[in-house]
């Protein structure tokens, strides 16, 4: 199992973030993405709110001591939601799932909800690996690729032993 530490976000997190969102592949894997990842003002705006919002549950996920990504809970479509990111050299180490295993233990809403596109094969291994389930579908336009794509909904309710 991947030492992973998850902590509170820094403001020094951010440039690592944004860098991570800007990825021309991890843009096509989110799917869902902001109208505009290269734009620095309106992602700074973007966390700058999050971070003040009290509702929202953010972390930092470190590897080895170096920042690989984020995690954090909110409320999408009125339920409680989950999703994370990690920079593309980071993808296919268990860093994903481990993260998502000790966050889920931080956060004990359930259900607790998380979407991901149909075709992301790898955040639904993550997302199945830690107990969510599909349980349902939706489309929804996806910024990162200018059309309308499927998505799965998956529900998580209790964390498998």
């Amino acid at each position: 199992m991947p030492e992973i530490i998850l902590r509170d976000v820094m403001e020094a997190d951010l440039p690592i973030f944004f860098e991570q969102q800007r990825d021309a592949a991890a843009l096509h894997m989110a799917a869902f993405t902001s109208n505009d990842p290269h734009n620095w003002e309106a992602f700074l705006v973007h966390w700058t709110k999050i971070m003040a919002d009290p509702t929202v549950v953010n972390k930092t996920i470190l590897f080895q001591g170096q920042v690989v990504g984020n995690i954090a809970t909110f409320i999408m479509f009125d339920e409680p939601s989950v999703a994370y990111g990690l920079g593309r050299e980071y993808w296919g180490q268990g860093l994903a799932t481990e993260a998502l295993r000790q966050f889920l233990e931080l956060v004990t809403t359930r259900p607790l909800f998380a979407r991901a596109a149909k075709d992301n094969l790898g955040s639904l291994r993550v997302l199945q690996k830690c107990g969510f389930v599909i349980s349902g579908e939706d489309k929804g336009f996806a910024n990162a690729r200018g059309v309308e794509i499927e998505e799965y909904i998956l529900r998580l309710d209790i964390v498998p032993k």
